[in-house]
């Protein structure tokens, strides 16, 4: 049993840090027994995301412990313990095969590759935790459009929580972690950019912080928009939507700038055209992307990449370049086990040099292609679009997508769909877009009331665009 801590030192670490996640799970029974079961969900989710250190704690027959785990741990058991009925409201559907084969892919790629049925079954627990189980709690939790509203407003008020902490470290350099942790948990050269630093705070990388600021920064603009919320803290959000992009336009991160313009353009397009195109776009945008790149060997990068140098600095332009020859060679690697990959222990990564070197996979999909095949890859993006998909072609047209009990939805769906589009260039795990994702799918299994349908698109046009009811305020 140990800690996995990057570049951890001797010290105060090893005292810290085991601590604060054992006792993560008596904090959210604490929480469960305090509030309201579905708010006790959010703000376990968010203060482990938000707090917890950057850890994994190795356990024996289990997934190893770390800040995703201790939080589905400890709502399990509150579940069982105050609100074990909430059990008995999830029923199996059809959007729900894609999330099922994802977390099944692993046990398959190690039989297939002699691996056994243990290292299948302990890969297969990993996946189901750090997946299956967020994607299961927001089923059963978040599974209305109030439940949603909740979860939204969290993370818009997480990113305000976050902003006095981006603007110490925007200050100070990223060591918050360090101070209270007694570990940096991420190559430190990454964090200095344009003549200035790029926060971290708690999360693994600027990259991981910038795309949640990113999320609460567009949710918040939503909320402004279709006039959900008017208050927080008796604060008028446009005053905190405002201070939020600021705080956003100070973390340095060219992909998390791309995708909030990408965000806000959709918003601002199914406002004033009332059409869902350009999700469906980038949707179909990734699979093209990803038909080319994992099925063909036809695909060449020189166009994009002189395209790209024109926007941005030559620097990321080197990156991107480092990546695609990666790809490359780990896409070519990925072809001999096509259909469920090669299991774990780095046996998906390719030996690059004389000196043990091997192939960074910096991307979600190539990781997905690379461990378990093509059926891994399919089912990995599968299990997150479809219910976004069925959302917004049967159930919530973009007509809709400013009704105040809609919005909230709306947006979520959106910012999952940004967040896969992320996961073509990275790969990192997020169980709040997947604890969304979740409530989203419940939703798109509900049959719509013919009726209610037209008294919403009634609503929309006689109140352009705004819902009949004023908006609420959060003290």
């Amino acid at each position: 049993m140990g800690f996995t801590l990057p570049n951890n030192p001797a010290g105060y670490a090893a005292i810290t840090v085991p601590i604060v996640m054992f006792l993560w799970i008596p904090v959210v029974l604490y929480l469960f027994s305090r509030f309201p079961a579905r708010k006790a969900v959010v703000a376990s989710f968010l203060g482990a995301w938000l707090f917890l250190p950057q850890a994994s704690l190795t356990l024996p027959s289990i997934p190893d412990y770390d800040k995703i785990s201790a939080t589905c741990y400890g709502i399990l058991l509150a579940t069982f313990i105050f609100d074990v009925g909430r059990f008995r409201t999830f029923k199996f559907g059809w959007v729900d095969v894609p999330m099922a084969i994802w977390c099944f892919c692993p046990f398959i790629s190690s039989i297939t590759n002699d691996l056994g049925p243990y290292d299948g079954f302990s890969t297969l627990l990993d996946q189901t935790m750090s997946w299956g189980v967020p994607y299961f709690l927001g089923r059963i939790y978040f599974n209305t459009l109030d439940g949603l509203k909740q979860l939204a407003m969290g993370i818009f008020i997480g990113g305000l929580v976050y902003v006095p902490l981006c603007l110490i470290e925007v200050r100070i350099s990223p060591q918050l972690h360090r101070i209270v942790y007694g570990d940096f948990p991420h190559s430190f050269a990454q964090m200095i950019r344009d003549g200035g630093y790029r926060p971290n705070v708690f999360m693994e990388s600027g990259l991981m912080l910038s795309a949640f600021m990113m999320a609460a920064t567009l949710i918040g603009i939503w909320f402004w928009q279709s006039g959900v919320v008017k208050q927080v803290w008796n604060i008028p959000i446009s005053w905190l939507v405002w201070i939020l992009i600021i705080t956003f336009a100070l973390l340095k991160s060219y992909g998390a700038y791309t995708l909030f313009i990408v965000g806000v353009g959709t918003l601002f397009i199914a406002k004033q055209f009332r059409t869902a195109l350009p999700v469906f776009l980038l949707m179909i945008g990734m699979g093209v992307y990803l038909y080319v790149n994992a099925g063909t060997e036809t695909y060449s990068s020189d166009q994009l990449v002189a395209y790209l140098s024109d926007i941005f600095p030559p620097d990321r332009i080197q990156s991107y370049i480092f990546r695609l020859n990666n790809e490359e060679i780990l896409v070519d690697h990925a072809r001999e086990r096509f259909i469920f990959g090669w299991g774990g222990w780095s046996r998906s990564r390719v030996v690059i040099d004389e000196f043990g070197g091997m192939t960074v996979q910096d991307s979600l999909w190539v990781i997905a292609l690379g461990q378990f095949g093509i059926v891994g890859l399919i089912s990995c993006f599968a299990s997150m679009l479809s219910p976004v998909i069925a959302l917004f072609s049967t159930r919530y047209p973009a007509s809709l997508w400013f009704n105040r009990k809609v919005a909230s939805a709306a947006a979520l769906a959106v910012i999952i769909t940004l967040y896969m589009v992320d996961c073509i260039l990275n790969a990192m795990i997020n169980p709040i877009y997947i604890l969304a994702c979740g409530g989203i799918a419940t939703l798109a299994m509900k049959p719509r009331e013919r009726e209610s349908s037209q008294n919403e698109r009634r609503a929309v046009r006689q109140r352009g665009w705004q819902s009949e009811e004023s908006g609420g305020d959060i003290s």
